[in-house]
């Protein structure tokens, strides 16, 4: 194993620090990054953990959304040809008007 790093989430003083083990070559692998990107090491660290974090949050928000979509498409029995939505999304790409696809009955319920 290789040095350490201390990481003080939330910067608050009565947080206790995180300490870092990092193996020699990824110390030296982030060392090298950091410079090329003009930075600290701890900052060019803290930075990835923040990226890292934002991406995992976004993710599982997605999830939420979509697995809260599909309960709502099952509860209502309605949902939208994917034939339209595809006209829609792309007529708006190219800057035109297009009408809203409507919602269609895709079992009884």
């Amino acid at each position: 194993m290789g040095g350490s790093t201390e990481v003080i989430p939330g910067g608050r003083p009565m947080d206790k620090p995180t300490t870092l083990k990092l193996p020699q070559a990824l110390k030296r692998r982030v060392t090298a990054a950091a410079r090329a990107a003009d930075t600290s090491p701890h900052a060019y660290m803290l930075g990835a953990i923040e990226r890292q974090t934002r991406l995992d949050e976004v993710r599982r928000t997605f999830v939420a959304e979509a697995v809260a979509g599909r309960a709502e498409a099952v509860e209502s029995g309605e949902g939208f040809a994917a034939a339209d939505v595809h006209r829609y999304i792309a007529a708006r790409v190219r800057g035109q008007k297009a009408t809203r696809p409507k919602a269609t009955a895709w079992r009884k319920r």
